[in-house]
């Protein structure tokens, strides 16, 4: 998901269509096996675990799966070596962009995604290079339909939240890492659905980017995300309303 609001907004329906096609699932698994393996199986021990089964079940995804995911990240099933990395750089215009990957061939993977950068005039840059552009939140994201900003300020601010953001026909509620859990939990009890629910890269700062670059910087969003390893794309761009109306 991007840093930019308007954008975010398109990301989360086009996560509709990812969850029709099953890709959802697929990234949903890697994650778990990845966290089972760095912290072990147990949901109520292991915080990114735990986190990873609760957006594994808001999808639906059949328990057998979740099961099977967690045994073999903690090897009590065979399964493929699966590496987590961030990968950092710069798209056109200069936003900074961080790229998750979960991978069973590290080689062909950053040929890939260099190369993705490279076609949309950008390039991937060293460890650390833009990390510190963002910070690492709870990021929950709300139809603004399902409730007013008033009644998810007051239950969000007591669950531990640091902040509402308006994010166009979307609430997104930022909270600290520890708070992820509380919020969200405080959020479903009171009967209002979520978009999404995840531990994210939130930009500190948005960059303004328009006309050829806003172009190029969304083909190249648009190619990450569709890439089978790369599990959550994070930029700092930001696009005017005209310039994304005209892009679609």
């Amino acid at each position: 998901m991007s840093g930019h609001s308007k954008w975010a907004t398109i990301k989360h329906k086009k996560a509709a269509t990812d969850a029709k096609r099953g890709k959802i699932f697929t990234r949903l698994i890697k994650e778990i096996m990845i966290a089972a393996r760095g912290g072990g199986g147990d949901p109520d021990g292991n915080p990114r675990l735990r986190t990873a089964v609760l957006a594994a079940k808001a999808v639906s995804m059949p328990a057998d799966n979740i099961k099977r995911a967690i045994m073999r990240g903690t090897g009590e099933l065979e399964g493929g070596q699966i590496d987590e990395i961030m990968y950092e750089g710069y798209g056109p215009g200069g936003a900074a962009v961080l790229v998750n990957v979960a991978t069973d061939n590290k080689n062909r993977t950053v040929s890939e995604i260099r190369h993705m950068f490279g076609k949309q005039g950008g390039n991937l840059g060293e460890q650390g290079s833009v990390a510190w552009m963002f910070d690492r939140k709870s990021q929950i994201v709300i139809d603004k339909e399902k409730v007013s900003e008033d009644t998810l300020m007051g239950i969000a601010l007591d669950a531990g939240a640091d902040d509402l953001k308006d994010a166009d026909t979307h609430w997104e509620v930022i909270s600290p890492v520890e708070a992820h859990e509380a919020v969200l939990n405080a959020i479903t009890a009171a009967g209002i659905p979520n978009e999404s629910a995840e531990v994210a890269m939130v930009p500190k700062n948005l960059l303004k980017i328009e006309g050829k670059h806003a172009a190029a910087m969304m083909r190249l969003n648009d190619a990450l995300e569709e890439h089978d390893d790369v599990q959550s794309v994070y930029s700092n761009f930001e696009i005017d309303e005209a310039d994304m109306e005209a892009l679609g």
